[in-house]
């Protein structure tokens, strides 16, 4: 690796730069650029047919300005503009925009393609770098200044062959951080002088980073830089378009957006050319997360993923901010048991604002499901198990109880190599606490109290019959209650050598035939052993549990 033939990217000479002491107040405007940009970066571009389903995702997540091609240069592009023109399928609060290069026959076409539309957005742009203008087109700063301003002129002129339609216009100096700032400037404004904007005519200058080159307060800077010297800015749109060269164009969007810019281009989970475009989804829960409203709608996040992915056959990873599958899910012990002891103090404490360890957003606000967060494979401790235990069925293990099940899901994880579904995990919980009944099994059981007048105490009688190793034997004992009871006649056979260690019940549903569990730990032999027991009398319950821990430690 040869790191020296590489240069680094200057600074700009910014002085008493502001956008560091902002924070972001309001969303921007959003301008999505799937249907063009994204689109021409598919290895297969969409045809009208998903081009229309796309569309009309977007309006319905709240887009007010969608970029829908450049008619211009593809069949397909004019034939997608001309169906939403003819087919009204244009609300009258949405512009559409699209793009051309500075060329008369190009722009002619483009305005044809609008023809009969309300609002529109011509975007033109041509590279202006040092390295395009040296390589590419081998022209002068003026020559290409003189490309720039002769496509406004046309843009001027087109404009007045079609009144029926709004039009506002946009340039952009592509390749704008390649640029020299004071060359990006003096572009940029002899474009404007040829647009004339007003404050009911505003013109659009959208700098992007059509390449990203440096870190994004460098970005921020020249974004600022920008602001700051452009001429008749109160008529300006700044628009920012950035591309993922480095991985750091959500950050130059933010910084962008501190540094004055007003409008933001990009695109559903970043899809572009290269490294791809800025994720409009990602910014815009940025925003959400902050308490912003962001005025897009990404509260079915798995329906925008579906159609996002039949229509342009590309795959959403599954650690993509927000929207991928495992993003709020948890396989780390500790992670797991922080994100349930937060579910329930926000559950317990009402709280006005959401906070949840390692949750920055609420996944119900995106429709997805508190199932989803904790999944338990041989990573995992023993809370995301007891949080699996309680969410999906109901079993409030004590939490002595954790360790000890936890341990067993994560030995039976490790030997299979591979996580364990909900069911899988009731399944160890049944065949471990619920289902051994040998070497001892209670068949049945009756009690009777007896009141010790003397001394004021409810003295109970227990006859029951239990199974050993296939055999019945009937068994008598007295205690304070029916575990103890129990317990003394089990002792009382020499079949109980075990220490009464604790005890907890709780009621498994709700309502008058709802079931109640008890959990029961014994120790035996300096080791100590959990049973579970359940059944609609509490009592039985309780022996069932007894029983359990018993036959575990055998």
């Amino acid at each position: 690796m040869s790191y020296s033939k590489y240069r680094k990217y200057p600074s700009v000479d910014l002085k008493d730069r502001e956008w560091p002491n902002k924070q972001i107040e309001k969303a921007p405007t959003w301008c999505s650029v799937d249907l063009r940009d994204g689109n021409q970066a598919l290895p297969v571009p969409m045809n009208v047919e998903d081009k229309l389903r796309m569309y009309k995702m977007l309006l319905d997540i709240g887009f007010k300005e969608i970029e829908v091609g450049f008619p211009a240069a593809s069949h397909t592009e004019y034939t997608f503009l001309r169906k939403l023109i003819e087919d009204n399928l244009i609300p009258d609060d949405v512009t559409i925009q699209v793009l051309t290069q500075s060329r008369e026959h190009l722009i002619k076409k483009t305005f044809e393609a609008l023809k009969g539309a309300k609002n529109a957005v011509v975007h033109l742009y041509n590279s202006t770098s040092v390295l395009q203008r040296k390589v590419v087109f081998k022209k002068s700063k003026e020559e290409i200044i003189d490309i720039a301003v002769s496509g406004a002129k046309l843009l001027n002129e087109y404009k007045e062959k079609y009144p029926e339609t709004n039009f506002t216009f946009e340039y952009s100096p592509e390749s704008f951080t390649g640029t020299e700032l004071n060359y990006a400037l003096e572009i940029c404004e002899a474009v404007i002088d040829v647009w004339k904007p007003t404050e009911s005519n505003k013109v659009i200058i959208n700098l992007p980073s059509t390449v990203e080159m440096a870190t994004p307060n460098i970005y921020a800077d020249q974004i600022e830089w920008i602001c700051k010297h452009i001429k008749n800015r109160e008529n300006i749109i700044i628009s920012l378009h950035t591309h993922n060269d480095r991985g750091t164009c959500t950050a130059s969007s933010e910084l962008g957006l501190l540094a004055g810019a007003d409008r933001i281009e990009g695109t559903l989970f970043g899809n572009g050319e290269r490294t791809g475009n800025l994720d409009i989804l990602t910014m815009a829960l940025n925003m959400y997360s902050q308490g912003i409203d962001p005025k897009l709608d990404f509260s079915n996040i798995y329906n925008v993923v579906k159609i996002y992915e039949e229509c342009t056959n590309m795959t959403v990873h599954e650690r993509h901010p927000y929207a991928g599958k495992l993003v709020y899910t948890a396989f780390s012990g500790s992670h797991q048991d922080a994100i349930r002891k937060g579910l329930k103090a926000l559950e317990e404490e009402n709280n006005e604002y959401w906070e949840v360890p390692y949750l920055a957003i609420d996944p119900h606000d995106l429709g997805r499901e508190y199932e989803e967060i904790i999944r338990i494979n041989s990573q995992s401790g023993k809370g995301g198990t007891a949080y699996i235990m309680e969410s999906d069925f109901g079993f409030i293990l004590p939490k002595e109880m954790h360790k000890e099940f936890g341990t067993i899901v994560k030995e039976k994880s490790d030997s299979l190599a591979t996580e364990l579904s909900a069911n899988q995990i009731f399944e160890l919980f049944e065949n471990e606490y619920l289902d051994k009944k040998t070497p001892y099994n209670l068949k049945s059981y009756e009690t009777e109290s007896l009141q010790n007048v003397e001394d004021d105490k409810n003295i109970l009688n227990i006859h029951a019959t239990i199974n050993v190793n296939g055999v019945d034997k009937n068994i008598e004992g007295t205690g304070n209650g029916p575990v103890d009871a129990f317990f003394n006649a089990l002792h009382n056979s020499n079949i109980n050598g075990c220490k009464f260690i604790s005890y907890d019940q709780h009621a498994l549903d709700k309502g008058s035939r709802s079931k109640a569990v008890s959990y029961i730990q014994i120790e035996n032999n300096g080791k100590r052993y959990f049973g579970v027991g359940i059944s609609e009398n509490t009592s039985t319950s309780s022996l069932k549990a007894l029983i359990s821990a018993i036959n575990r430690c055998r």
